[in-house]
């Protein structure tokens, strides 16, 4: 699914606009999804994430869509900047500063491979957002993360990293998951 210029504006400006409340009220902006058209309320699986002066300043996001594409944006907007727990809840004067960077996720789909370099070889650097499940660990990296980590090996190393699992972990029971991200930037 492919949003159209309008629709891009609009989820952008949500974002910020949830952000800006949460500065006033310490809430997410609650909507009314009458207001939005049918393709803003589907249910879709997003990740809002802030930069600063292009360093990141908050990144949250669900992997599942369990909510309507406007409402998760608006919910993950005020979560990357106020709960993301590797950084500081974002302060006023940071907000007209921010990127925003809003990805909408297709649904994971399993990858099956026989081994760590049957799965390398299978990967889309620039393309696949990866999810790793091992036990109760887990880790994902959106695709956009391919610009700073462009190797296959690297890649999946920093995940395994992500996921609390040492960089040369592997097991049988390894599962990875992949999904492609339709990014909107500000």
């Amino acid at each position: 699914m492919s949003l159209n210029k309008g629709h891009q504006q609009r989820l952008l400006a949500l974002a910020k606009n949830s952000i800006a409340h949460g500065l006033r009220t310490g809430r997410p902006l609650q909507i009314t999804l009458a207001d939005f058209p049918a393709e803003l309320t589907e249910q879709r699986a997003t990740f809002v994430t802030l930069q600063k002066h292009h360093q990141l300043r908050g990144c949250i996001g669900m992997l599942e869509a369990v909510r309507p594409l406007a409402e998760d944006i608006a919910q993950n907007a005020y979560a990357a900047a106020f709960k993301d727990p590797r950084f500081e809840p974002l302060q006023a004067d940071e907000l007209d500063k921010l990127e925003i960077h809003l990805s909408i996720l297709t649904s994971p789909e399993p990858i099956v491979f026989t081994s760590e370099n049957d799965l390398l070889g299978k990967l889309k650097p620039g393309i696949d957002g990866l999810i790793i499940e091992e036990g109760y660990r887990r880790g994902t990296f959106l695709p956009s993360v391919w610009e700073s980590l462009p190797e296959p090996e690297q890649f999946l190393r920093h995940l395994k990293q992500k996921a609390g699992l040492p960089s040369n972990y592997w097991s049988e029971t390894v599962r990875i998951y992949r999904y492609c991200a339709e990014v909107i930037p500000s």
